[in-house]
């Protein structure tokens, strides 16, 4: 067995762990320090939003000797608007001119074709109306509406609320640090960008709900047996699924940063970055808040109940007692109610 599997099998029996539950407020400050760091980014440098979303129109060229630069500066003034140019395999130019109206593109059209020296016959132009880029605005936002609530009530079905609840904050805070990435570099926000978005989103719900379902069944009954808080049980969950989350969020990532690194920086296909960004941005965001926020809301939220506090209490008092007497509590044999879940973790813990 390879060194991380024989790690993965050691974390799924509990005979070795990382206290991810005990330190959640270490967690929670720097998932509110990066959320603030993306909300200052939108508040003062906004989103760049597409032509899709703001109207306007793309001008893609015949090969012509006429530079990015040069292109930039007479497609902006022939239209009166900010302009987006990119040199294209083929030797042309595809000029992006957001917020030009639908009446003015012939004009600009024949004004490159003038300036750029190629014939306005070999342009092709492709206009989106104000209107139309505002209904894909509408239909994304309300799409994501609908997989949000979606989501909660599954979740509230599937486990309980309070894991639903953890779970959409966790969602919020993914969705929040990425657009917030793209405040930050400047990159267009397009409908691929929308696809990207609700991809990542229900990639980070996968790996909650699959660390979710091991909390769920070790946390079966934990009320009959005096072992385990709550805390440590889920801590353990999450243990238990580390190495699978790690493992296929870099499987995940590496297709996506060839794509942005390569494809759209590299190689200069900037059309990539629309979907790469948020994809990339989002699983690691995802896996982030699967193993440090999400679970650890849970515990937050479940350990105000009545039951789990008397079985903390409970649980102390009997591990005070044992110290006491210079024992270990996992020495005194398991309760008839103990959970199997629970025994199996007790027995890999006494392995240690």
């Amino acid at each position: 067995m390879s060194k991380l599997g024989d790690l993965g099998a050691k974390l799924y029996r509990g005979e070795v762990g990382y206290d991810f539950v005990g330190k959640r407020f270490i967690w929670y400050g720097v998932s509110i320090l990066i959320t603030i760091t993306a909300i200052v980014a939108l508040a003062v440098q906004g989103i760049n939003m597409g032509i899709e979303f703001k109207g306007g129109a793309v001008f893609t060229t015949p090969k012509t000797a006429v530079s990015v630069a040069k292109a930039t500066e007479v497609s902006e003034k022939a239209s009166g608007h900010d302009a987006i140019v990119q040199e294209l395999g083929t030797g042309g130019l595809r000029i992006q001119i957001s917020g030009l109206d639908t009446n003015d593109a012939a004009g600009v059209k024949k004004q490159l074709a003038t300036d750029l020296k190629v014939s306005e016959a070999d342009i092709n132009a492709d206009l989106v109306g104000p209107s139309w880029g505002d209904q894909i605005a509408n239909k994304a936002w309300t799409g994501l509406g609908i997989f949000m609530v979606l989501v909660v009530i599954y979740l509230a079905i599937a486990f309980e609320w309070r894991m639903a609840v953890a779970a959409l904050i966790a969602l919020i805070h993914d969705l929040t640090i990425t657009v917030g990435v793209y405040a930050l570099v400047g990159f267009e926000v397009t409908p691929g960008t929308v696809i990207g978005l609700l991809t990542i989103l229900g990639y980070s719900l996968y790996d909650t709900v699959v660390v979710f379902d091991g909390l769920k069944e070790g946390s079966k009954d934990i009320t009959k047996q005096t072992r385990y808080t709550f805390s440590e049980v889920a801590n353990r969950s999450i243990n238990g699924t580390l190495v699978r989350s790690i493992n296929t969020t870099v499987v995940a990532l590496l297709p996506v940063g060839a794509l942005l690194f390569i494809g759209g920086g590299f190689l200069g296909a900037g059309m990539l970055n629309d979907i790469s960004l948020s994809l990339f941005v989002g699983l690691a965001a995802g896996a982030y808040s699967s193993i440090f926020i999400a679970t650890p809301l849970v515990v937050d939220l479940k350990e105000r109940e009545p039951a789990m506090k008397a079985l903390k209490k409970r649980v102390l008092a009997k591990r005070a007692a044992a110290a006491a007497k210079g024992e270990s509590p996992e020495d005194e044999g398991h309760e008839a109610t103990d959970t199997p879940q629970v025994v199996a973790q007790g027995r890999a813990g006494r392995r240690r």
